[in-house]
């Protein structure tokens, strides 16, 4: 996205409205120019009436791809519900849109055709058994001893060893959103890998930092179901990170109901409620992370579950469920012929399909190219025929005229 910058008076100080910077008395109209897919820059006269659904249009995650990387990293008869959690969250995923060959699934894959199932070759997530999550259509990438606690930090960080296939690899990159969930048995900064080994809240922080540093994510969801859930997540320090878990320092993650002919728990509380929610958004849903996490209440989940911000460039209340656990995204990146973006520089494009109807172009301020506005110069401002100010979200900027 770029944007054509200008000087603000210094008798019109800015305020803060809807998240945005403006300059005062507030217009009755401002426009945006966007850059389109086609190289072309458009800008849109938008009513001050129509001012949140522009937040929300600009606040829009601007990723090109999704990843999911779904872990039980429990074995055993007993945990059946750690396989459960991870297959209802496989399943919601690739119904949301992100396809096979970008999601990895690590397993222990020890419940279907364990001799203790009198379900042979079926997997229940419910004591309805009204959905079968085992099945011909699912691709489980790690199975059994290859759920360790290297390979999970080889595939987060890419270092893998020569041969490995690309089905067992992340193939992110800087403009990827990837959905890291995990459930097992867990306590204070550590959750455990098929009770042999461990891996630390500081072994995460780190490969998400590699992460970052390789350019392998644009914004990352962590989410994980176990008892001390909350403290894997205490020492990130990179950006764009947003984590949610089931339970606080001292609390366990207790699970939501058993079959009593399965004879064991099916699923945990916290992902049962996940799921749910999750189970009413559609491809294209409106539906936000923040109306997610106000489910998440103590009379549900029996836990203080917890939210992550600091660092998260968006607000949650504006990040779409499909941002994270869907495949839809209209937008591509680039840099259009004539601009220099600088060292590092990019933007992304905008589909001119994605904008809203009610915005009006305005063709006759087509041919002026815009200024790109780089990431960190959110209060730089230029000398250019028009005042405006900025907005910054993540790695986009924008410029509102008058």
């Amino acid at each position: 996205m770029t944007c054509a910058l200008a000087t603000v008076p210094d008798t019109a100080p800015p305020y803060v409205y809807a998240g945005m910077y403006l300059c005062t008395p507030r217009p009755a109209a401002f426009t945006v120019r966007l850059h389109l897919l086609n190289d072309r820059c458009t800008d849109y006269v938008i009513r001050s009436d129509d001012e949140g659904r522009a937040e929300e249009f600009l606040s829009k995650g601007r990723h090109t791809n999704n990843w999911a990387v779904l872990v039980s990293t429990s074995r055993f008869w007993f945990n059946y519900r750690h396989m459960a959690n991870t297959l209802g969250m496989y399943r919601t995923v690739k119904r949301l849109g992100i396809p096979d060959s970008q999601i990895i699934l690590m397993l222990a894959d020890d419940i279907a055709c364990n001799p203790r199932n009198v379900l042979p070759a079926s997997i229940f997530n419910s004591a309805s058994r009204s959905l079968d999550l085992y099945g011909p259509s699912i691709e489980v990438d790690y199975r059994g001893y290859e759920v360790t606690v290297e390979n999970f930090i080889r595939l987060l960080t890419g270092r893998h060893e020569e041969g490995v296939p690309k089905s067992k690899r992340l193939g992110s990159d800087e403009r990827s959103n990837v959905l890291v969930y995990m459930t097992g048995h867990g306590g204070d900064e550590f959750l455990k890998f098929q009770d042999s080994e461990e891996i630390s809240a500081w072994d995460l922080a780190d490969a998400f930092a590699q992460m970052w540093e390789k350019k392998r994510y644009h914004e990352l969801l962590f989410m994980t179901d176990t008892c001390q859930a909350n403290t894997l997540y205490t020492h990130f320090y990179s950006p764009n990170i947003l984590a949610t878990g089931s339970s606080a320092l001292g609390e366990s993650s207790y699970s939501h109901h058993a079959d009593a002919d399965i004879g064991v728990a099916v699923i945990d509380r916290y992902t049962y409620y996940n799921l749910e929610f999750l189970e009413k958004v559609e491809r294209g849903g409106r539906e936000t992370l923040g109306e997610l996490f106000k489910g998440y209440t103590w009379e549900r989940i029996h836990s203080t579950a917890g939210v992550r911000t600091e660092g998260f460039a968006r607000d949650v209340d504006r990040v779409r469920i499909t941002d994270f656990f869907g495949g839809d995204v209209g937008v591509e990146v680039g840099v259009p012929e004539g601009f220099n973006a600088g060292e590092g520089g990019g933007e992304t494009k905008v589909n001119e399909s994605e904008v809203p109807s009610r915005w009006t172009s305005k063709p006759e301020l087509n041919a002026e190219k815009p200024v790109l506005f780089q990431p960190g110069d959110e209060q730089e401002v230029l000398d250019t025929p028009r005042w405006a100010a900025t907005m910054r979200r993540g790695r986009k900027s924008i410029a509102l005229l008058r």
